[in-house]
């Protein structure tokens, strides 16, 4: 008897499917596409207050399902102008049960391949304001019978602004949009490809009305891809200008793939790495204030205040921000002053045209700071770049055992780079700083060096050949390294002919020194150089070259006796390369003092006398002595 049951109701519900299936056949047949059109149009109008352009054919279908569809749409304002919307085709998707009353109503529309055009003419308006007021208006009251999802396939966004003159495209679009029709509430998930990269997306609005209306709604974003992720929660409103203010989000795994992504210049050298921001926003018109900050890149983390300020093309971003250390090798490891040989300027092209684009307003403070091989101990320095001229501003910062101010300017210009700097380094470690300035390793002590240069090239090489300005140093209580010039005299004072042993070891102390420099075209004019000891004195004059890194000097060395009188005075010269000079003490000098040798000066064979005491003296002939500086040019 149950099997008999159901087999009875099994063939009641085949039998209405049946029928139900009949009456939706014919009524495909008598419904007029016409009727179903305007019927389309009418709600379409009535729940958004726009006009749809059904020019295209229209084909009605009730059974399996109800729809119909139009081809050929289009949605423009009562000006005229290029339609704001076109689509190959609008699928609406009806509500069967209506039907069998005779009752059209959509429950859902599609947009198969639309083409969306937002056009910014820079007045503070876009082409759709006026279709925007229409939705606005037919939001007081929405209907509720009214469909309440809008979904778009295969779809184009078209973005122009033309006071930028920026035109963006999105594509692939796909999106399904939550029709307010019974909530006040609207959201949008889906995703689309900006610059070939997809982008998953998802937005909603808490009141459709009042946003539409330009009143204040609260607002969530989220925006995930490969380049970023970002999120934004908070609130709206768009009358009497644009503010937007919330917690705002992002982070990705390189800034430096994101700008250039986005279209932004990426900056020149290294890192720019993992990145991340997380910052209260307040967005106003152009301006975009970014408050209690934390942001991470490259594994530095600081915390401050910045500020985005759009004015037409050019963007400048502004900020303060401070750290408890910020390591700067990923930067400066590409920035390399020397060739690979250590003993040369680096000849590689300098191309600083990713400095044009974004301007930048920072300033930094941090309680330490890594420089590749220094660190540096409670550091504020501002960063400045406008138009392509970047200035770095060290207000204070500790380092080398002593202090350090001043600035460095480089700027982008026509054949390659202009360079300037004034610095002031005070008490501290000569032979740190002058080896990490300019790889010299010969100069031991606690002094003082002011230094202000300028020139330009296309490397670092072409820009040491213009080099101009000056320096000074002062230092007291060290030493000249390599150079042992107190044994070297000693010997000679007893026995001026004496050759053999190496005095390009060991150490010569001083109680004081002082240099005064001035160069120009990459010459180096030594004007004074003062070199006090308790037991040597030395006097330096000459030139050097930057360019070759090699010296040209000559100068006197002296014994001092307790009294502060020299007792042995010897001049000499220093040739060859910064890395490895040769010190030549003068042979005549050292002939006359020996007396019976003396009267070999005025023959033939006192010349080649001359040149073997040279090459006793030295250890190696002259010509060996000076081949350093002829490779170094």
């Amino acid at each position: 008897m149950a099997a008999t049951g159901f087999k009875r109701l099994g063939l009641a519900l085949a039998a209405l499917i049946l029928a139900l299936a009949g009456v939706l056949t014919a009524a495909s047949l008598v419904i007029s596409p016409a009727a179903v059109r305007e019927a389309v149009k009418a709600e379409v109008r009535i729940l958004t207050g726009l006009d749809p352009v059904l020019s295209g054919d229209a084909a009605v279908s009730l059974f399996p399902q109800g729809h119909i569809s139009f081809s050929d749409v289009r949605l423009a304002d009562d000006r005229g102008s290029e339609p704001a919307l076109t689509a190959e085709r609008l699928i609406a998707r009806l509500r069967v049960l209506p039907l069998l009353i005779g009752r059209i109503e959509i429950a859902d529309v599609t947009l198969v391949a639309p083409v969306i055009r937002i056009d910014l003419p820079g007045n503070g308006g876009t082409n759709w304001s006026p279709l925007i007021a229409k939705l606005a208006q037919s939001q007081k009251p929405a209907r509720l019978a009214a469909f309440s999802e809008i979904r778009i396939e295969h779809g184009t966004i078209l973005v122009t602004d033309r006071l930028r003159r920026i035109e963006e495209r999105l594509e692939d679009v796909e999106l399904s949009l939550a029709w307010p029709s019974i909530s006040k509430s609207f959201g949008a998930t889906g995703r689309f490809a900006w610059r070939g990269e997809p982008l998953d997306v998802s937005v909603t609005l808490s009141d459709f009305a009042a946003a539409l209306g330009g009143s204040r709604s609260g607002l969530k974003m989220r925006l995930a891809g490969k380049p970023l992720k970002a999120a934004f929660d908070g609130a709206f409103s768009a009358q009497p200008t644009l503010k937007v203010e919330g917690m705002f989000a992002a982070d990705g795994p390189s800034l430096r793939a994101a700008a250039a992504w986005s279209g932004q210049n990426p900056p020149p050298g290294g890192g720019f790495g993992h990145f991340a921001l997380k910052a209260q926003t307040n967005i106003v018109g152009g301006t975009v204030a970014f408050t209690g900050v934390n942001v991470e890149l490259d594994g530095n983390a600081a915390e401050g205040v910045l500020t985005l300020i759009t004015d037409g093309r050019q963007q400048l971003l502004q900020g303060t921000l401070a750290a408890d250390k910020l390591d700067l090798t990923p930067y400066l490891s590409t920035i390399k002053l020397l060739a690979t040989n250590q003993r040369e300027w680096d000849a590689k092209p300098i191309d600083l045209a990713r400095l044009n684009g974004l301007d930048v307003d920072l300033r930094l403070s941090a309680a330490t700071v890594v420089l590749t091989s220094t660190q540096l101990d409670r550091t504020a320095i501002a960063a400045n770049l406008r138009n392509g001229h970047l200035i770095v501003t060290i207000g204070e910062s500790q380092g080398f055992g002593g202090a350090i101010k001043g600035s460095v300017a480089l700027a982008s210009v026509p054949g390659g780079a202009e360079f300037k700097t004034q610095l002031q380094f005070s008490d501290v470690n000569l032979d740190e700083c002058l080896t990490e300035l300019i790889g010299l390793r010969r100069l031991e002590g606690k002094g003082n060096l002011a230094l202000a240069l300028e020139g330009s090239g296309d490397s670092v090489l072409g820009i040491t050949r213009t080099l101009n300005g000056s320096a000074a140093l002062t230092g007291i209580k060290g030493a000249l390294a390599g150079l042992n010039v107190e044994q070297l005299l000693r010997r000679l004072e007893r026995r001026p002919l004496s050759g053999g042993g190496d005095f390009r070891t060991g150490r010569t102390p001083y109680e004081r020194i002082a240099v005064q420099l001035k160069i120009a075209q990459g010459t180096i004019r030594v004007e004074d150089v003062a070199i006090e000891g308790s037991a040597v004195k030395l006097a330096l004059a000459g030139t050097a070259s930057i360019p070759a890194r090699d010296l040209d000097l000559t100068g006197t060395a002296a014994l001092v006796n307790a009294a502060g009188a020299a007792a042995f005075e010897l001049p000499f010269v220093v040739q060859g390369s910064w890395a490895d000079p040769v010190l030549l003490p003068d042979p005549q000098i050292l002939i006359r003092r020996s007396g019976a040798a003396a009267p070999l000066l005025n023959t033939s064979r006192g010349r080649d006398a001359v040149r073997s005491a040279i090459e006793r003296l030295t250890g190696a002939g002259a010509p060996a002595a000076t081949a350093p500086a002829a490779s170094a040019q």
